[in-house]
């Protein structure tokens, strides 16, 4: 029998996927293809997103767990992308644009860190803030 779980997860994939390519090509077409800010953009929002989604959300158990694994493992798991991250790390090398590659490669690491952390952050903040006007 088919657990409802996954009816959620692929629900929540098919919404990450779908933003994911949309925000790709309206990156596409407002900066071009030579850096790809599009999946840095796409990876970084998602840092923020889980960081924030597994404090505000996951840890707190607000929804019920086929929400939450709806929201982390559909939405953003499918949503953010580490293998096209790594296809145009590769690309980048391979037509020898050496300073977008390393650029692009510690962009990617550290503002991955530093975005799942402001959203762990943030959302902290906001739970503080929410316990003092209760």
């Amino acid at each position: 029998m088919l657990r409802l779980v996954y009816i959620f997860v692929g629900l929540g994939g098919v919404a990450g996927s779908l933003l994911r390519y949309f925000l790709s090509i309206l990156s596409a077409h407002f900066w071009g293809s030579e850096f790809p800010i599009g999946t840095l953009f796409i990876n970084l929002t998602g840092s923020f997103f889980l960081g924030w989604m597994t404090n505000s959300l996951v840890v707190p158990k607000k929804l019920h767990p086929y929400f939450l694994t709806a929201l982390t493992t559909g939405v953003v798991g499918s949503y953010t992308t580490f293998s096209t991250f790594c296809y145009e790390m590769v690309h980048l090398f391979e037509t020898r644009k050496y300073l977008f590659g390393l650029l692009y490669m510690i962009i990617s690491l550290f503002g991955g860190l530093f975005f799942v952390k402001a959203g762990r952050k943030i959302s902290e903040n906001g739970k503080k803030e929410k316990g003092r006007l209760t």
